[in-house]
């Protein structure tokens, strides 16, 4: 289990640590007697547990979340919940169904709590869409072989990403709403909190390496932009 991130700020400077030292790493003075302002309060986790996020969108490392970290460099993958946890996803072999591997990534809720009518109609959506032909790889190789024109299926816009997008359209069209492009989504939903998981990941190295991290009081917290 991570641990939880903590700040407290003392002499000047706000200090992140996984526990409250009995003296401040900055100054050396003990910290009884802290004043209301100087009280330690968690940071949130911008991670969450992909399993227990239904009807959401799930963004994580490709290699995994015990390997991989959003530091700008490791390649991402995303997925799809259905109400179960299950983890819906396109790979190069086709849509995996994830019941385990997505206990640690981003995620962006696409069902608001009452909205009872299409969350009973979730599952159906994302089986039937998963299930459709343009998720085949077995159909793609016939269709490659068959059509010249296989363009659609270059990998550059056939992946995970263009998978999880396109049912979400499919779901915004069941409700009367207009559909989203690839760069609306990314810019409103997904770059923000990667950059905020990005931030806390560095957070924690910073914390694991040196015991704590410190900062001057009138920069901009870490953890601000979140």
């Amino acid at each position: 289990m991570d641990k939880s991130v903590i700040r407290f700020s003392h002499c000047g400077r706000d200090i992140y640590c996984f526990s409250i030292p009995e003296q401040c790493p900055e100054c050396g003075l003990g910290l009884g007697g802290r004043r209301l302002e100087e009280a330690p309060v968690s940071v949130p986790n911008p991670f969450s547990n992909g399993h227990k996020t239904p009807c959401s969108f799930l963004v994580t490392p490709t290699e995994g979340y015990l390997h991989g970290e959003f530091d700008g460099e490791s390649e991402l993958h995303t997925g799809i919940t259905d109400t179960g946890g299950v983890v819906y996803n396109y790979t190069k072999t086709g849509v995996r169904r994830d019941i385990c591997g997505w206990e640690k990534c981003i995620s962006v809720p696409l069902v608001q709590p009452d909205m009872y009518n299409l969350m009973n109609q979730w599952d159906r959506y994302l089986d039937k869409f998963s299930s459709a032909h343009t998720w085949d790889t077995q159909w793609q190789r016939w269709f490659r072989v068959s059509r010249a024109d296989a363009a659609q299926f270059d990998e550059e816009t056939h992946n995970c990403y263009s998978y999880t997008l396109m049912f979400i359209n499919c779901v915004l069209a069941t409700q009367g709403k207009r559909s989203l492009t690839k760069e609306e989504f990314t810019n409103s939903f997904v770059l923000p909190r990667i950059k905020r998981a990005s931030k806390y990941s560095t957070l924690c190295k910073e914390i694991s390496q040196k015991g704590f991290y410190i900062v001057h009081s009138l920069q901009k917290d870490p953890e601000d932009s979140a």
